[in-house]
């Protein structure tokens, strides 16, 4: 088999995934990591932290700690998405690929989490900002 080959059928078998059982998964996952986004998003704004994933390019520093924070918020997302994903390939391609239970994993947990966390802090540190000037002045 080429590589080729090879990567023909990993792309048919993870794009096939869209069909078939645990369908509901696709749209669940994301929607929770999404929410889990959001919520960590208003956290930061709160305190006035910059944008995550600007943050962990840019802050050399902290980036480990960036990165932990951000796995402890999806990380049961991650887990239960690997789980999923294993059983949906026991029951059809009665064999377990785990290159694909995390890339499948991934996209569903950690992209929307990703995508979404900072532009959230960004919108919130906007309605944020006028309401903090407004309880300083006397």
């Amino acid at each position: 088999m080429t590589s080729q080959e090879f990567f023909a059928r990993v792309w048919e078998m993870l794009i096939g995934r869209v069909d078939g059982p645990f369908t509901f998964r696709l749209l669940v996952q994301p929607t929770v990591a999404a929410i889990l986004a959001v919520r960590a998003g208003l956290r930061d704004a709160r305190e006035n932290r910059p944008p995550y994933l600007w943050s962990i390019f840019t802050q050399t520093a902290g980036r480990r700690d960036l990165l932990r924070q951000g796995f402890a918020d999806v990380g049961k997302v991650f887990v239960v998405a690997i789980a999923l994903d294993v059983t949906y390939e026991l029951i059809v391609f009665r064999w377990v690929y785990p290159g694909q239970a995390v890339i499948v994993a991934a996209t569903l947990a950690f992209i929307p989490y990703l995508l979404i966390r900072g532009p959230v802090t960004r919108i919130a540190r906007r309605s944020i900002r006028p309401q903090q000037k407004a309880a300083k002045t006397p």
